[in-house]
């Protein structure tokens, strides 16, 4: 197995030495070429003639090559040599903890960086200045805005994109159901607390209530688990927030109701069945769900 980092702060001073017109490339071939099978996968273009493509995608949290300016280094400079090494190490325990337990990794290679979040998009501020991609086996993005609060969480955000990244080694993503998203989000901030602990689980969890997830979220949620396609279950996933900044239809709930409300089902799956994260990972949603009925009630 082969862990491939690529430290995008060398990256980002080459881009500040070019000429804005000549950015782009560079910022693809060097930070988003490496990840062109992901982006494949997902159907995203590096043809920037088509509307919607890999550049419009990191448009909407990302500080962009051609609004790059000396400014920034400030922010570049916090992805030093200590960052990329708690980055690695975050990776290499994430790892460790489910091939220890016996468990053979299909995927050999993954590559891994961290890019520059836009401290302006909404997307971000929501998300307290942090966020990670990683449900493509093999690939990994974490994007923050770089600070003390939001570089003390990485190795957490690194090890819920690394369930991610195992769990769909085993599990199909069943294109993207209701059912499937809420349960592999609360599997990956699970095993993120197991790894980084309490104070460094995300705000998709911090931000809701025990009120709000028994009195709003679970009963709207119990009712729409049968949605079977990504497109109809984001809003229920991530909230009316999040909803209308993607232009969506609010469904009437709190930001990242889905996030919250899978942390929540899978610590009770966890509590009742006895079995580990690691093992809890590899298992369809069908099956999680069919032991926890009654956490609904």
């Amino acid at each position: 197995m082969k862990l491939h980092l690529i430290e995008s702060d060398s990256v980002y001073r080459e881009l500040l030495t070019l000429p804005v017109d000549q950015r782009d490339a560079l910022f693809k071939e060097k930070l988003l070429l490496p990840f062109k099978e992901k982006f494949a996968i997902q159907r995203i273009s590096f043809d920037e003639r088509i509307p919607f493509n890999v550049m419009t995608l990191m448009g909407y949290m990302h500080k962009m090559p051609k609004d790059l300016s000396e400014e920034d280094l400030q922010m570049i400079n916090q992805f030093d040599k200590e960052f990329w090494e708690t980055i690695k190490q975050a990776f290499n325990r994430s790892v460790e903890s489910f091939t220890s337990k016996g468990i053979s990794l299909k995927q050999q290679d993954y590559y891994v960086t961290a890019l520059l979040g836009n401290e302006a998009s909404p997307m971000m501020r929501i998300n307290e200045n942090y966020s990670g991609d990683g449900g493509i086996p093999g690939y990994i993005f974490l994007s923050l805005v770089p600070n003390e609060y939001t570089i003390n969480r990485i190795a957490s955000a690194m090890a819920h994109e690394c369930n991610h990244n195992i769990r769909y080694q085993f599990v199909d993503w069943e294109m993207g159901s209701l059912k499937e998203m809420i349960v592999a989000e609360g599997l990956a901030e699970n095993f993120a607390e197991k790894m980084f602990g309490q104070e460094n689980i995300g705000p998709w969890v911090t931000k809701n209530d025990l009120e709000t997830l028994n009195t709003i979220i679970k009963p709207k949620l119990k009712d729409s688990l049968s949605i079977n396609n990504m497109q109809e279950a984001m809003p229920y996933l991530y909230g009316d927030e999040i909803t209308k900044m993607q232009g969506g239809n609010p469904v009437g709930l709190p930001y990242a109701s889905g996030y919250t409300c899978g942390y929540y089902l899978i610590k009770y799956y966890l509590k009742k069945t006895g079995i580990s994260i690691e093992e809890a990972t590899l298992k369809k949603a069908d099956e999680i769900l069919s032991q926890v009925e009654e956490f609904w009630n």
